[in-house]
């Protein structure tokens, strides 16, 4: 009799965990569910230093790029090196932009043409993939997701 008795409270207990899933399984907002649908990259851009606004302005207006950090840079290369080169300055600046994974082919083909067009604008742009982000707010903060980002109520 005890044995029936235990049977039956474990199967009502099973039941309602189930249910509570299935309660919190639906309120799971859509734009948390699906995450790592929109993966993120870090596009790396080495350009001169006299052009670096133009590239981030260039990559955050037309890429939706959220997050940028420059830092200068010089080149290593010897003084003899780049006049055979042709090149004159070696002060670069290097522009680490975090950008969605279905816009870098545009990028890259925006930033490869800009670097054949302008004058003394040539660089090199490559990305790394990102493998993980700590955090739903984060994360869409930096792929422009605004429905996973949570607005202060004050």
């Amino acid at each position: 009799m005890a044995e029936k008795k235990i049977a039956k409270t474990v199967k009502k207990a099973v039941k309602k965990a189930e249910a509570r899933a299935q309660e919190v399984k639906g309120k799971i907002s859509p734009a948390r569910a699906k995450v790592n649908a929109n993966k993120l990259e870090m596009l790396i851009t080495i350009v001169p230093s006299n052009k670096a606004e133009f590239y981030t302005d260039l990559l955050q207006s037309m890429f939706e790029v959220n997050f940028q950090c420059t830092s200068r840079a010089r080149g290593t290369a010897s003084a003899q090196m780049l006049s055979l080169a042709g090149f004159t300055d070696q002060n670069k600046t290097v522009i680490f932009s975090v950008i969605k994974e279905g816009k870098v082919k545009d990028a890259m083909a925006t930033l490869e043409d800009k670097f054949n067009t302008i004058k003394r604008g040539k660089g090199v742009a490559f990305t790394v993939p990102l493998s993980s982000v700590i955090g739903v707010a984060v994360f869409g903060f930096l792929s422009n997701d605004l429905r996973t980002v949570k607005e202060d109520k004050q």
